[in-house]
């Protein structure tokens, strides 16, 4: 089912094509990937969904019903640009940012305050926003963004600012706002996190919508019949094998092969090949990573 659907959505600025037909479906429930590089229009169409500037013309539908300002209370949004009060108090701008969403002030300290002990920032709640790090306010961020149980979580970029462990607690928190039933856009340049989260994604490029679907299936679509081969020993190279890797390399007693074959070609073949001879330690399909896609589409 799908909880959030963009049909043909335009945007236009003075001289500036944003989006130029732009439709997709973000199923419930679900972690949605929406890609880009700088400046395709991803950041529109996030301001669409939060209803912070209208499209010219095009349908956003959240539950099969129009967006309406008085949607808004459902959807969290952690934009790129971060936008903490360096003055406030973190506590108090917390609470006034939880009380803005609609939560009565004894909820919001509830809920404030188990977010506050689940990342142990108990004490940073009578500091001032201008001590924190980048990352410190990222997670406050964060906790300002899901204290009112949205239905809709839209993240922009949110693993910006973290270190590799925090990034991790980060993609750990996402996942389980999923198993929780909320449903979740993710906007981000890391794509070994959206191989590790998104189930589905759309690429737009320079406006338009160039790629899109599931993750595992575009991965798939993508692949190039190359198989990677780790045997033990040292490979002997012959020119009237029947097989001949266009890779190799050695390393302690054991050589990484990769092999790339035709459409008609089975891998069984190639698998019983090397077994007549070596001891298999590994075979596997390689299949591209979504990084290559990205480049690999936008540069298309």
């Amino acid at each position: 089912m799908s909880f959030l659907t963009v049909t043909n959505v335009c945007k236009q600025f003075t001289g500036h094509v944003a989006l130029d037909d732009v439709s997709l479906e973000v199923p419930e429930h679900s972690i949605y990937g929406l890609l880009g590089p700088n400046g395709a229009g991803k950041t529109t169409l996030i301001r669409i969904i939060n209803r912070i500037i209208l499209p010219d013309s095009g349908k956003v539908l959240l539950n099969g019903s129009p967006l309406t300002d008085a949607d808004i209370g459902k959807i969290g949004y952690l934009p790129e640009e971060r936008g903490l009060y360096r003055k406030m108090k973190v506590g108090e701008q917390a609470l006034y940012l939880a009380q803005l969403k609609g939560m009565t002030k004894h909820d919001a300290m509830i809920q404030l305050k188990y977010w506050f002990e689940k990342f142990q920032i108990e004490s940073w709640w009578n500091k001032r926003v201008e001590e924190l790090s980048k990352g410190m306010a990222q997670k406050v961020q964060f906790i300002t963004t899901v204290a009112h149980r949205p239905q809709l979580l839209i993240f922009d970029e949110p693993f910006s600012g973290f270190d590799p462990l925090n990034a991790d607690v980060m993609r750990q928190e996402i996942l389980a706002q999923r198993a929780n039933g909320t449903t979740i856009i993710l906007s981000t340049h890391n794509m070994e996190s959206v191989e590790a989260l998104c189930d589905e994604i759309t690429l737009i490029n320079r406006s338009k919508v160039v790629l899109q679907g599931n993750v595992t299936a575009i991965r798939e679509c993508h692949k190039k019949n190359i198989f990677s081969v780790l045997v033990k020993g040292e490979y002997e190279l012959l020119d009237t094998a029947d097989f001949i890797p266009f890779e190799y390399e050695k390393n302690h007693g054991k050589t990484l092969l990769k092999f790339r074959l035709d459409e008609t070609t089975d891998s069984n073949k190639l698998l019983t090949f090397i077994s007549q001879n070596y001891t298999i330690l590994l075979f596997e399909e390689e299949f591209p990573s979504m990084n290559d896609i990205f480049i690999n589409t936008v540069s298309s």
